[in-house]
């Protein structure tokens, strides 16, 4: 049994719990606008297509949504957050032992995410996690998001990788329909921030806990 030759992963939700500071920084963004604070549940059940979608979905969940609304909004949360996105979060219990074992196996390590590439790596940097990465790939301006397969791809590709031996691992419904586009082997993790079903996913390739044993392959 061995590793693929290169494993890409999602950040929030995935190796990091990073939805108290998502959730803080957009109750910074909505408390500018007078409007009502929002669950913890209920910004973990938005995240996932980028923090302009964030914004967007958590507009509409309290009332009126422009364009300039979203942008005073916008722009209100990614100040809040480039000044908290570490207070609460941390990386998954387990995450850390799981990729010391994988790099020790000289597997390629990458981050795939639809969190911007700068917070990303600021996040990464704050937490230690940047060590491990070959590549950390953040959504850019202009350019195509997950599910679209582009940055994954492009993530395999400025690693040296192929897709027949690299495998993506996410928490999202959205990661796996970008594994499917790019047609990359897939693991989700299942306490992450999944918010819909994924019937056709078997459970093997399904796991509750980090350990580097769930991404061998026989």
């Amino acid at each position: 049994m061995t590793y693929p030759e290169t494993i890409i992963f999602d950040l929030d939700g995935t190796l990091i719990h990073s939805a108290p500071d998502l959730q803080a920084a957009m109750n910074v963004a909505l408390s500018s606008l007078g409007r009502e604070q929002l669950d913890l549940a209920t910004v973990i059940s938005f995240i996932g297509n980028g923090v302009e979608v964030l914004v967007e979905r958590s507009l509409r969940a309290t009332g009126k949504i422009s364009s300039e609304i979203h942008r005073s909004a916008l722009a209100a949360f990614l100040e809040s957050y480039s000044q908290n996105m570490t207070a609460l979060t941390r990386p998954y219990p387990g995450v850390i032992a799981c990729l010391e074992a994988l790099k020790s196996a000289d597997v390629r390590l990458g981050i795939c995410t639809n969190k911007p590439t700068g917070p990303a790596k600021d996040i990464c940097d704050q937490l230690d996690l940047s060590r491990f990465f070959d590549v950390i790939a953040g959504a850019e301006p202009d350019q195509p998001k997950k599910p679209d397969a582009t940055p994954l791809l492009a993530c395999i590709g400025a690693m040296g990788g192929t897709v027949p031996n690299s495998l993506y691992v996410g928490d999202s419904t959205v990661d796996y329909q970008t594994a499917k586009n790019a047609d990359v082997s897939f693991r989700l993790y299942s306490r992450g921030y999944l918010n819909a079903g994924i019937s056709d996913l078997a459970d093997e390739y399904r796991f509750d806990y980090w350990t580097h044993e769930n991404f061998l392959r026989s």
